[in-house]
Order: structure tokens, then C-alpha cells, then sequence
């Protein structure tokens, strides 16, 4: 999801599966040492600790004008290293984490898990920012035409912070519930997961040069490519030509962005010379 509105405002976040990794193992590392903490307050460090991280990819977005993807190439290594150098290379393992914790997603209310819950309602809260704020308006602004929006009052460095922001809190929450879900902590944990938020992003509508897009879109975008990967080993295909898929369908997505693109300046100069 946040890599949804940091694509929509025209950046892409390639971090999101090193903050993952890094939230993830700081959550796993501070439940073996401190068992009597409450799973919700894991869940908001996770996610305190992964706002740091967004804020300064967007940092260095905004203001010290990097584009993203330079900016993100450097920060997953540094976000993946700063894992290492944490754990110092160990894993965290079920038993060395309590009960309370691992349990957490597989508790349910009202017949469904606390995952299902969170997921509700983080999409819920994203679906409202982007349609009924003057933010999320702005994010679509920046993405589309970022002259134009300057020119009408939009304050680029200000939305560009505020994506990356909710790109990194958002996956500290990941981060904190999947170390919890699979009850270990690893440094490897979301490595390859940015390919799969940005296919996931792509089959949901979200163009690569921003403007367009909407999260009920990359809701079900994701849902596809659950779905797509859930099926491979059905069909005694290889889990790895996941990779394969993902990647396919970027280069697909990235086709018909640049045809419709084309289309549309081709009909803006005709209106033009008639």
C-alpha cells in the first residue's frame, strides 16, 4: 500500500523490503529480550522504527533532490546491512520468542484474524487519504504534472516526505507482523518483496509515471498475484518462475504505460494543429 502512493506521487521506494527485514528483526530481537512487552507495542515500534526509515528516503528525496530510484538503491543496501550488523548475522527462532507474540495474527475477532483486521483497516484509512484529503489529492497532483501543481500552491518537498513516511510506517507494521507470523526473525526475510509490491502496484492500475492509480486497485492487484503465485506449484511449475511472472509483468505494464502515454501526447498535438 505504501508503495502504491510513493508510486502515484511519481517515485518508486525499492527500500520497502529491507525496512521490512530490519523492523522485522528489531521486533523479534527486542521479544527475546524483553517477552512480557505486548504484541501491540512491538507493532508500534515496528512501525516507529520504519517511520525513521521512510523519513529519510523522503528526505532525501524532497530536499537533498535525489531522484527515488538512486536514493532507494542506496538505502536497501544500507537498511539490509544495518540488519546484519543488528542481529550480528543470527536469527531469532520460535522458541526464543513468546507465545504472546507469534500468537497474535492467529488470533481472531468476531471469526477473523487479527491480520485480516489490520489489513482492513489500514486499507480503509489509505482509501480515505487518497480520495478525501488535500494530501492525498496533492500526491495524485505531483504524480501527474508536478509543474502544474507547483504552480497552483502544491508543496512538492512536503508530499514527497509525507509518501516515503507512510511507505516506512507501513512496512514496520509488515516487518512486526511477519516476524510474528513465521515466528523467526532473519536477516534474508522480504528480500525480492519491493519486484512484488511494484507488480503487485502495476496490476492494480498504478502508472509508472505517476498520477494514476487507486488502492482498491492495488488491492486486488495483489489479490491477482497471490493468486498467480498460489497456483504455480498447482501446476507442478517451479516456485521461482515467480520471479519470472513479477518481472514480465512490469515490462508488460511498462509497455502499455509508454503506448498510452504516446497515444494521448499524439491526440494533445493534433488538438493542437486543428
Amino acid at each position: 500500500m505504501g508503495m502504491a502512493l510513493v508510486m502515484i506521487g511519481g517515485g518508486i521506494d525499492l527500500s520497502v523490503g529491507s525496512i521490512i527485514a530490519f523492523t522485522g528483526m528489531a521486533c523479534g530481537m527486542i521479544n527475546e529480550s524483553y517477552a512480557s512487552v505486548p504484541p501491540v507495542v512491538l507493532l508500534l515500534v515496528g512501525m516507529g522504527i520504519g517511520l525513521l526509515m521512510g523519513l529519510f528516503n523522503g528526505v532525501l528525496v524532497a530536499y537533498g533532490k535525489i531522484p527515488p530510484i538512486i536514493t532507494t538503491l542506496g538505502t536497501v543496501n544500507i537498511y539490509r546491512g544495518l540488519t546484519f550488523l543488528l542481529s550480528k548475522g543470527t536469527w531469532v527462532t520460535a522458541h526464543e520468542m513468546s507465545p504472546s507474540y507469534i500468537g497474535f495474527p492467529r488470533t481472531t475477532f468476531l471469526g477473523l484474524s487479527y491480520l485480516l483486521w489490520i489489513a482492513f483497516v489500514v486499507i480503509a484509512v489509505l482509501y480515505y487519504f487518497s480520495r478525501y484529503t488535500r494530501t492525498g489529492r496533492e500526491v495524485y497532483a505531483i504524480g501527474g504534472n508536478p509543474t502544474a501543481a507547483k504552480f497552483v500552491g502544491v508543496n512538492e518537498n512536503r508530499v514527497r516526505v509525507v509518501v516515503f513516511l507512510i511507505s516506512g510506517t507501513l512496512c514496520g507494521l509488515a516487518g512486526a507482523l511477519w516476524t510474528a507470523r513465521y515466528a523467526s526473525a532473519v536477516n534474508e526475510m522480504a528480500t525480492g518483496f519491493e519486484m512484488q509490491a511494484v507488480a503487485a502496484c502495476v496490476l492494480g492500475g498504478v502508472n509508472f509515471s505517476g498520477g494514476a492509480g487507486g488502492i482498491i486497485g492495488v488491492v486486488l492487484g495483489t489479490l491477482f498475484l497471490g493468486v498467480v503465485t498460489n497456483a504455480l506449484p498447482v501446476i507442478y511449475l517451479s516456485v521461482f518462475w515467480q520471479t519470472f511472472v513479477q518481472g514480465l509483468i512490469i515490462l508488460v505494464a511498462l509497455a502499455l504505460n509508454t503506448l498510452s502515454d504516446q497515444r494521448k501526447s499524439a491526440k494533445l498535438l493534433a488538438q493542437r494543429r486543428g
